[in-house]
């Protein structure tokens, strides 16, 4: 398959065949936590990136098998929203089978745009960002592309949810002194406010993002800011009990990972070239083999590597 991956272990969506609509790296924003890596095309110009006939064909080949999924989801490398025939292939999924749950990960920065939010109002969840509303905090988590408005995207996200009948969960990405501030997170309550979603998800990083210097935030001030955003709807995401308990969740690929990096320690674009997995489906393997301590990573010339985790008495 050339536009699907997985069926992915998804900690929000269960087991989930993941549609990939745009290579990498076409993207509206150039975020510096993104795991995907560096926004190669920063743009916000909506265009068939990908063959849509062909992802329909895929679908077709793959869902007649009658495979037991929770959701077909568009992620992938990119944006999905920016491929200008997203509407057509919901619609094809929820017209021939309609028992599938349909879900699109998105940035949320082009829903000001009526064309992009009417294409969408059949799909069953919406999982779009919001990471900052300060104009300054937004440049620097979320590099935009140069067309782009916070306040826009604001407004966008607030017509989404007047106008779209399933569930949003609203994620914010948490980056140590950009946007956790008092004040940055004192907007962002008062603006998820306006825009009600069923769910804010809080999350910040379980392994290396588009630049080095990122850390994820601790589990207690991510508890702090569960409690700051109360009365609203909010959890955690980040770091929270291990896939193995998802349907989808294969040992034989975490084995397949140890194996190859025990032989010699690899990138994740090493990796995903060696085992054949789409850089959302690694992503998620090597996340819990990190979590569970199994394996470390290193920035080196060519980038971050992976490796099995040395104990700290043979350091």
């Amino acid at each position: 398959m050339k536009y699907l991956f997985g069926p992915v272990p998804s900690r929000r969506l269960g087991v989930s065949l993941g549609v990939d609509l745009v290579p990498h790296k076409v993207c509206s924003l150039n975020c510096v936590y993104c795991e995907v890596g560096r926004t190669t095309n920063l743009t916000i110009a909506r265009r068939e990136y990908v063959p849509i006939a062909e992802v329909i064909q895929e679908l077709e080949a793959y869902l007649s098998l009658d495979p037991d999924l929770d959701f077909v989801t568009f992620s992938g490398q990119g944006e999905p929203t920016l491929n200008s025939g997203l509407g057509q292939v919901i619609d094809f999924i929820k017209d021939n089978y309609p028992p599938y749950q349909v879900a699109v990960l998105t940035n949320g920065t082009l829903f000001w745009d009526e064309k992009v939010r009417a294409e969408v109002m059949r799909a069953d969840v919406l999982l779009p960002d919001l990471d900052a509303v300060s104009e300054l905090a937004f440049l620097k988590v979320n590099r935009p592309a140069k067309e782009l408005e916070i306040g826009r995207i604001i407004e966008g996200l607030i017509k989404l949810r007047q106008e779209f009948q399933g569930k949003i969960y609203l994620e914010l990405f948490l980056v140590p002194g950009l946007n956790d501030t008092e004040t940055e997170l004192t907007l962002l309550k008062e603006t998820i406010g306006k825009i009600k979603p069923d769910i804010i998800q809080l999350n910040t990083l379980d392994r290396p993002g588009t630049e080095s210097w990122v850390r994820p935030l601790s589990r207690e001030k991510l508890e702090e800011i569960l409690g700051f955003f109360a009365p609203l709807p909010v959890e955690i995401v980040a770091n929270p009990q291990s896939r193995k308990k998802i349907q989808s969740f294969h040992q034989d690929i975490s084995d397949q990972i140890l194996e190859t990096i025990k032989r010699r320690p690899s990138t994740d674009k090493d990796l995903g070239a060696i085992l054949g997995l789409h850089p959302n489906e690694l992503n998620k393997y090597l996340s819990d083999l990190i979590a569970a301590g199994k394996i470390e990573t290193e920035e080196l010339a060519r980038g971050v590597f992976f490796k099995i985790k040395t104990p700290p008495q043979e350091k």
